[in-house]
């Protein structure tokens, strides 16, 4: 298929794929129910709600949602609500889970629980975003890839190389074949005083050697790379960066997770971008939003988190 340029393309596809059965914990949230109740509308996801029977109807009447549009499951108590969400997406009932209104970490630790949970042995837990800039931001006009802004404070490498194997999956999963992989660093060049540009450096002459081909797949990837020269061909021209990623990336793999924070927050509050973002590594995708993330952006992750589980 043809890479997906924005997100509305990504909702487009979905409306004529198998709708895809999400499970959200403590689903009693006023912006998950919303943004829930536009999926099924839209036609790309069968929802279940683990949570608080009464507290769901009442939302449903507020805010004039059709509560039989939901599979409902009663359990008023959050933790609780949480455990038998993540064991019906262990058990096959369904291919994606959201955390609704039960806190983070207990979220987390659900998914973590070794004998309970749903991350396999030796992988890691990502946070793995695709951000939509407005047009004219971004040339050529393309999603970009961002991990990790929000679970692994400071990867070492072989935690970037799961990372970077979850971006490059998901790239690919949205008509991307070959992505185009950006290692950031604040410098293209490799010092000791920045490890940072030893790891990236480490980690493209693997993929340079084809030694990551089973864990990363077909991918370009450049490292260590500035974002300047990932993103501007002017740029690259300017500083006689060549190569295939060079301006052109679609990936962005940051550093630590205080760079790709900053430049999640700075995408989205200054420059206007659209983002959805999901949790991976784990059985099925897991969307994980913050309370003030909006109905929208909890839509798109949704639709996310169902491209990702095809």
């Amino acid at each position: 298929m043809d890479p997906i340029t924005n997100l509305e393309q990504l909702v487009e596809q979905l409306r004529t794929a198998p709708s895809r059965r999400v499970v959200i914990a403590a689903g009693q949230d006023p912006h998950s129910l919303e943004a829930a109740a536009r999926a099924v509308g839209e036609g790309i996801a069968r929802i279940t709600l683990v949570g608080d029977r009464l507290r769901i109807g009442k939302l449903c009447s507020e805010m004039s949602l059709d509560p039989d549009s939901f599979t409902i499951v009663d359990e008023p108590d959050p933790l609780r609500a949480g455990a038998l969400a993540v064991a019906q997406v262990r058990d096959g009932q369904a291919d994606v889970l959201m955390k609704g209104l039960i806190g983070t970490a207990d979220y987390m630790r659900l998914i973590l629980d070794k004998d309970q949970g749903l991350l396999p042995i030796s992988r890691v837990l990502s946070h793995v975003t695709v951000a939509e800039f407005p047009v004219g931001k971004l040339e050529p006009r393309r999603l970009l890839f961002l991990a990790d802004v929000a679970i692994i404070p400071h990867p070492d490498r072989e935690s970037m190389i799961q990372i970077t194997g979850y971006c490059t999956a998901a790239a690919r999963s949205f008509g991307i074949e070959r992505p185009r992989v950006a290692l950031l660093t604040a410098s293209e060049k490799v010092s000791g005083r920045m490890p940072a540009t030893v790891q990236a450096d480490e980690i493209a002459r693997m993929c340079a050697a084809d030694e990551l081909a089973d864990r990363i797949g077909p991918a370009d990837v450049a490292g260590p790379i500035s974002l300047d020269l990932a993103l501007s061909a002017e740029a690259c021209a300017i500083k006689g960066y060549g190569g295939p990623v060079g301006g052109r990336a679609d990936v962005l793999v940051f550093p630590n997770i205080e760079a790709g924070n900053v430049f999640y927050k700075t995408a989205t509050r200054l420059a206007g971008a659209r983002v959805a973002a999901v949790v991976v590594g784990a059985a099925a995708p897991c969307i994980l939003t913050s309370r003030a993330d909006s109905e929208e952006s909890k839509f798109l992750s949704i639709a996310m988190g169902c491209r990702l589980a095809e």
